[in-house]
């Protein structure tokens, strides 16, 4: 998971010319449920992220008092996820969740995107970061990549059913 998370930052960095001096600006830690983070899970996601203010000097001197993100990775669901499906590979897996989770944190942290919105903000928001995490892994040569970013091809499209308008 650990080289997962660097290359996301590194491609993410790359697409949105976001420096390591920016990340510092916007830091972020990765916990998983099994540590017991204490975030109500979502059958959903295989990660949920949350915002909230650094306060500790000590380990944070330099954002103290900005936003700190906190991506929860719900290891269950991701585990389930591995049994269910032979072809899908923990590393390309969470390579794309953390792209995912990365993009929302630049997008937030330049206000193209505010973090509380809900209903059909959040959907179109959630569209437009899959839309985008494809844009930036789909060219990247990693093994078994190619099938999670097809995974999530109907959560980039939006879809007009009979009389609604519809996200899948």
């Amino acid at each position: 998971m650990g080289e997962a998370l660097r290359i996301a930052e590194e491609v993410t960095s790359d697409y949105y010319k976001f420096s390591s001096e920016q990340w510092k600006r916007h830091p972020y830690d990765v916990k998983t449920k099994a540590l017991g983070s204490g975030i109500v899970s979502t059958p959903e996601a295989f990660a949920i992220l949350n915002k909230g203010q650094c306060v500790d000097e000590i380990l944070w001197p330099r954002a103290k008092g900005k936003d700190f993100y906190f991506i929860f990775v719900q290891d269950d669901q991701v585990l389930s996820a591995l049994q269910r499906d032979d072809r899908l590979s923990l590393f390309p897996l969470m390579l794309y969740v953390f792209t995912h989770e990365l993009i929302h944190i630049v997008r937030f942290s330049r206000f193209v995107q505010r973090f509380e919105v809900g209903g059909e903000q959040r959907e179109e928001e959630e569209r437009r970061v899959h839309g985008i995490t494809y844009d930036v892994l789909n060219k990247i040569p990693i093994r078994d990549l190619s099938y999670v970013l097809e995974s999530y091809e109907d959560h980039r499209i939006c879809k007009l059913g009979p009389d609604i308008l519809s996200y899948q």
